[in-house]
């Protein structure tokens, strides 16, 4: 956040994020500004040749496809390569962009990019020899760990209704379930001996009604933080409106050019 606060400060059109360890190419930068400039796409991830690169083992690898699998599925999005720190950022996007982990922002950005409705792309990208190991990265499973602790967080921030929702409607599925046996038993044999099945199923379905209220205060406080949001944006973009992002400004001309017509 830093970074990109700095970058806003001083004019940028364009920022631009690598690594620190010269993982990456610095000649694919070009490749990676292109469709911003191009007005294609707001924010430009590297794919790296993950099957290339000889210093990943075969563990990493797998845990890159699954991890980029996710990611793709929480943010809507086709992002080969979630946790590349290779990519290029619109200041458009860059000013609309809250980083609220402190531990990495690749897969967070992308969740927030797909949520947001900023146009987001990804181009191939060239790596350079293995320097030095990375110092994000202590193990695997701490790394592991952490993305799944942030793919939930980022989740629950800008989808709350969905998360809650699904919690409660499992919940209560499962209750419904118990009670209809606790009243099959009731027809047949009186309920004998089943009295933990009706307490089981009146817990289930009153912790799922209380994970459904929970979705609709959550959805309110989530459509407060967008306003925030928005408020935030038009503060440092300086402007009375939201400007259009790339993927918004392909359906305002096709729109303007169908008015035309008619």
């Amino acid at each position: 956040m830093t970074g990109l606060e700095t970058c806003l400060r001083l004019g940028a059109d364009v920022v631009v994020n690598t690594d620190a360890d010269n993982q990456y190419s610095a000649e694919d930068i070009p490749a990676l500004t292109d469709p911003i400039l191009k007005r294609t796409a707001d924010i430009v991830i590297g794919a790296r040749p993950i099957q290339e690169i000889e210093h990943f083992s075969l563990v990493k690898k797998a845990l890159q496809r699954l991890g980029s699998w996710v990611v793709r599925a929480a943010s809507h999005t086709n992002i080969p390569d979630a946790p590349s720190g290779f990519r290029a950022i619109s200041r458009a996007a860059a000013q609309r962009l809250i980083v609220f982990s402190d531990y990495t922002y690749t897969l967070e950005t992308i969740i927030q990019a797909g949520q947001k409705g900023i146009a987001i792309t990804s181009v191939p990208v060239r790596v350079n020899g293995f320097l030095r190991p990375s110092r994000l990265v202590k193990s695997i499973p701490s790394y592991v760990k952490r993305s799944i602790v942030t793919i939930v967080r980022i989740s629950v921030i800008y989808r709350p209704f969905r998360f809650f929702a699904a919690i409660g409607a499992a919940l209560m599925a499962a209750g419904t379930l118990i009670g209809l046996r606790y009243l099959w038993m009731l027809a047949n044999d009186g309920g004998q001996g089943h009295v933990q099945s009706l307490i089981l199923a009146s817990i289930l379905l009153s912790s799922g009604f209380q994970a459904f209220l929970t979705a609709f205060i959550a959805d309110l406080l989530a459509a407060n933080r967008k306003l925030a949001e928005d408020i935030r944006y038009l503060q440092k973009s300086g402007s009375g409106s939201v400007p259009l992002m790339a993927s918004e400004q392909d359906r305002a001309a096709q729109d303007a050019d169908m008015d035309h017509s008619s």
